[in-house]
């Protein structure tokens, strides 16, 4: 008569849940595996360019697009835009 120590069911429970937390951690690590061995989608770093484009930008393409995101202005464009012609 002494076998209940009287978790009882809280120990059927327990079970349910580990095996809830091992299978849906072995889910959640076999989605990033995949992600991380494929492409995943915009963010890439490694896409290759638009054919015809070079893969490096020139001073010149630095300097527009600094000035069409307004970190300088007309004056600095111009003036760096002369530097950088002679």
């Amino acid at each position: 008569m002494g076998w209940d120590t009287g978790w009882g069911w809280g120990w059927m429970m327990m079970g349910g849940f580990m095996m809830l937390f091992f299978w849906g951690g072995l889910i959640v690590l076999l989605i990033l595996a995949v992600r991380a061995f494929t492409s995943g989608g915009s963010h890439s770093s490694t896409a290759a360019p638009p054919s015809g484009q070079a893969t490096g930008s020139t001073a010149f393409d630095v300097l527009k697009e600094r000035y069409a995101r307004g970190e300088i202005t007309k004056a600095e464009y111009e003036e760096m835009r002369e530097t950088i012609q002679r």
